[in-house]
C-alpha cells in the first residue's frame, strides 16, 4: 500500500468502506446556506459549520470554481446549478409527479396554497408546491427547508416515525423557539405527536411565523408507511386571512387529496 492509499483512521466509520472527510465537509458548507442565511461571509460559513476560516475558505473557492457559489469578493451565496444535486432525486421520485395535480385540485377546492414535503433530518423538505399567494415573508419553493417540528407536515412525518427513531429525534433534535407559539419542550412535543398519529392529521398555528396556519395529513406507501406530508397553509390575523374553521373547512379535503396521493404511490408499487 502506498502512503496516498492510506487512511486516516479518523476517518473511517467502522463500518464497510471508508468516510471521506472532505466530501462531508463540502457538503456542509452547501447546506450551512438556507433560507434564513442566503448570503453569508467566510465568517459567517465557518461559524455555521465549525470549520476554521482556512477550512471554510478553501472549501467555498472549490465551490465556486465548480460553479456552485458565487461571491461579490465579501459575501459568498449558492448558485442555481446547486439544483443539480437534487435533481436525480427528485427524478426518480414519483412522489412529485403524483401529488402535483391533486394538490392542484385542493388548491382550487379550498382556495389556498397546497404542498408535499417528505422528511430529512430533523427539517422537512418541500417536494411539491401549488401556491395561491405569498403566505410567509420567505418564499417557499420545491427543496426548502424548514424546522420539522415547528411545521404542520413535519408533525405528521415525525408522528409516523417508529417510536424508536421518534424517541431519537425528540432526543437529538435541537427544538428552536421560531415563534411565541412555538413548541419547544420534548414532553410536550411527543404529546402533540401522540394525538397527531390518533386523529391522523396535524394543526400548527403560528409555531413557525407569526400569521401562518397550517394543516397537514400524511401519505403512505403501499405498505401503510408514512413517506411523505401534504398541508394547506393559511394565513390568520392580517388583511387577507382566511375566514372559517379550518378543521371543519380544510381537514376532509385534505384527507381525501392524501387519500389519493397515497393510492396511486400504492398502484405504481411504492
Amino acid at each position: 500500500m502506498t502512503e496516498q492509499d492510506r487512511t486516516d483512521p479518523a476517518e473511517e466509520r467502522g463500518v464497510p468502506g471508508q468516510f471521506v472527510q472532505s466530501l462531508a465537509r463540502g457538503l456542509q458548507v452547501i447546506t450551512a446556506f438556507d433560507a434564513r442565511h442566503p448570503r453569508m461571509t467566510l465568517s459567517d460559513v465557518a461559524r455555521r459549520t465549525g470549520l476554521t476560516r482556512a477550512t471554510a475558505r478553501r472549501f467555498l473557492l472549490t465551490l465556486e470554481e465548480l460553479g456552485y457559489v458565487r461571491t461579490d469578493g465579501r459575501l459568498f451565496e449558492l448558485t442555481p446549478r446547486v439544483l443539480q444535486l437534487g435533481f436525480s432525486y427528485l427524478s426518480a421520485l414519483s412522489l412529485p409527479a403524483l401529488a402535483g395535480p391533486h394538490l392542484e385540485a385542493l388548491s382550487a377546492q379550498v382556495e389556498e396554497s397546497t404542498s408535499a414535503s417528505v422528511l430529512d433530518g430533523s427539517d422537512i423538505v418541500y417536494v411539491a408546491r401549488v401556491s395561491t399567494h405569498r403566505i410567509m415573508t420567505v418564499a417557499i419553493a420545491v427543496g426548502t427547508r424548514f424546522p420539522a417540528h415547528a411545521t404542520s407536515m413535519g408533525r405528521v412525518l415525525l408522528a409516523g416515525l417508529d417510536a424508536q427513531r421518534r424517541s431519537e429525534y425528540l432526543r437529538t433534535a435541537r427544538l428552536e423557539r421560531l415563534t411565541e407559539h412555538t413548541l419547544t419542550d420534548p414532553a410536550a412535543l411527543e404529546a402533540d405527536l401522540q394525538r397527531v398519529r390518533a386523529q391522523g392529521w396535524a394543526l400548527v398555528d403560528q409555531e413557525l411565523e407569526i400569521g401562518l396556519r397550517s394543516v397537514a395529513a400524511p401519505v403512505t406507501d403501499r405498505a401503510g408507511r408514512v413517506v411523505a406530508a401534504v398541508n394547506v397553509s393559511m394565513r390568520v390575523g392580517m388583511p387577507g386571512a382566511s375566514a372559517g374553521d379550518p378543521v371543519r373547512d380544510v381537514v376532509p379535503a385534505l384527507l381525501e387529496c392524501a387519500r389519493r396521493i397515497s393510492a396511486d404511490l400504492a398502484a405504481t408499487g411504492r
